[in-house]
């Protein structure tokens, strides 16, 4: 336990506390503060410090910190829906087709992961990666590749089940960290390759507004890619040939194929043709699900990951059920400074509702917000969805210290790939963000709930 705190304190997360506690001032002058930061964000943050600080035992430690944090707006500020035991009702209502997709999809790709890795294609891949660190650099790029149109928690965890193969299941925490970042920062440009780039689309921002994001998301691969893979390969080789006897089972591999098309053709669909169910249902889940379950008769899932996964998802859903409840009214004023800081913030704070927000909000370059929220949780393992999913495949990167200290190269190269847009792109705000009138026709949609 000393060496953790000797870790934390090292890696500075104690700043990140502080920016997730001062960027958003209590609004609400009746509602209860300590020194003007509202108690929902104390106890969150004592939540993700004892997430943090605890890192064997995380899921209780979120679970506590879902409870009481429950309790308090039971008894004390009540919800955005109302007071007491309605409000909190009412509150479920509006977020749980968000949290049922994010089950869905954790579950749903784990199952996934397997069918992925046994298919053998990993076991075959040494014949096409370099055999010095230049392959996992590589793997790192195939998986930015990969996640600028599958969704960012599938490119996670086929490069994490690459890795495992190519690496003899050595996989050093620092290259755990860039893989995480390597699919955010891969989505980060592409309206269908993140939550976040989808929410702006779906709202009437332009493909084109975001793209300029991989402006910064590129040079930050190259920097943190050529750290992670040295890293690696220092660490444990890359497996130099292919494993005797290693063949493609190709049935694996349509499985894998068509799960992914059912998972993209359902988001585009939903999201361009009937936005305005979106929020009714999860319907992004359920097309995973179905998918796996049409596949049975070719190949079963390997349901034995089930309660392990499961494990992980609770932990997840907690913290975004608490981050959901916390008092965050408004963003500080639209600047290139609060896009750059709102990528620290993301690192402890679901970028769901900063994304939201910022929508409502206005006057930002959509480019550089979606990097910022997008790539900036990947500093600290439970800030994405991605990260909190390839920590199932490698419980070692539950450590806060850990990870920052072994993959301080994430966050150098969050702020290198930041600068390097600005210099390159510039900052190009635009007004405050109104849906334009053929999407408001057709699809309706709120993301200010």
């Amino acid at each position: 336990m000393r060496s953790n705190l000797v870790m934390i304190r090292a890696t500075k997360l104690p700043l990140l506390f502080a920016g997730l506690l001062f960027t958003f001032p209590a609004h609400a002058a009746e509602a209860p503060a300590l020194f003007g930061i509202p108690i929902e964000f104390i106890l969150f943050g004592l939540t993700l410090l004892g997430v943090a600080l605890f890192h064997h035992h995380t899921l209780a430690v979120a679970l506590s910190g879902l409870f009481t944090i429950t309790l308090y707006k039971l008894l004390v500020t009540g919800f955005h829906a109302g007071s007491g035991l309605a409000g909190f009702l009412g509150h479920l209502q509006h977020e749980w087709v968000v949290l049922t997709n994010l089950l869905g999809l954790l579950l749903g790709f784990a199952l996934l992961s397997r069918h992925f890795e046994e298919s053998q294609i990993p076991k075959i891949l040494p014949c096409w990666l370099p055999d010095d660190w230049k392959g996992g650099f590589m793997l790192l790029v195939m998986v930015f590749v990969l996640s600028s149109f599958l969704d960012n928690i599938a490119a996670a965890l086929i490069g994490g089940t690459v890795a495992a193969s190519v690496f003899h299941r050595r996989v050093h925490i620092g290259y755990l960290a860039a893989i995480v970042a390597a699919s955010n920062g891969g989505g980060s440009g592409s309206v269908v390759g993140d939550t976040t780039t989808t929410m702006m689309w779906i709202d009437g921002v332009s493909p084109a507004d975001v793209f300029h994001a991989y402006a910064a998301a590129i040079p930050a691969l190259l920097f943190f890619g050529v750290f992670a893979a040295r890293q690696q390969q220092a660490f444990a080789p890359i497996q130099k040939d292919a494993s005797a006897g290693a063949r493609v089972d190709w049935a694996r591999v349509a499985i894998v194929v068509w799960i992914l098309a059912a998972a993209i053709g359902t988001n585009v669909i939903i999201n361009t043709r009937y936005a305005e169910f979106s929020d009714a249902f999860p319907f992004l889940g359920a097309a995973v699900w179905v998918a796996l379950l049409l596949a049975m008769p070719l190949r079963k899932p390997e349901w034995s990951l089930m309660p392990e996964a499961i494990k992980g998802s609770v932990f997840l859903l907690s913290l975004v059920l608490c981050a959901s409840m916390m008092p965050v009214e408004k963003l500080p004023a639209a600047s290139w400074q609060t896009a750059f800081g709102l990528g620290f913030v993301s690192a402890v704070f679901d970028n769901i509702p900063l994304t939201a927000l910022a929508l409502k909000q206005g006057g930002y370059d959509w480019g550089a917000l979606a990097y910022g929220v997008g790539f900036g949780g990947s500093m600290i393992w439970f800030g994405s969805s991605a990260g909190v999913a390839l920590s199932n495949l490698f419980p070692e990167a539950r450590s806060v210290g850990a990870w920052l200290k072994s993959g301080w190269h994430v966050t150098v190269a969050y702020i290198i790939g930041f600068f390097v847009m600005l210099t390159v792109v510039g900052w190009h705000p635009h007004a405050p963000h109104k849906m334009t009138p053929a999407i408001h026709n057709e699809h309706p949609v709120s993301l200010n709930q």
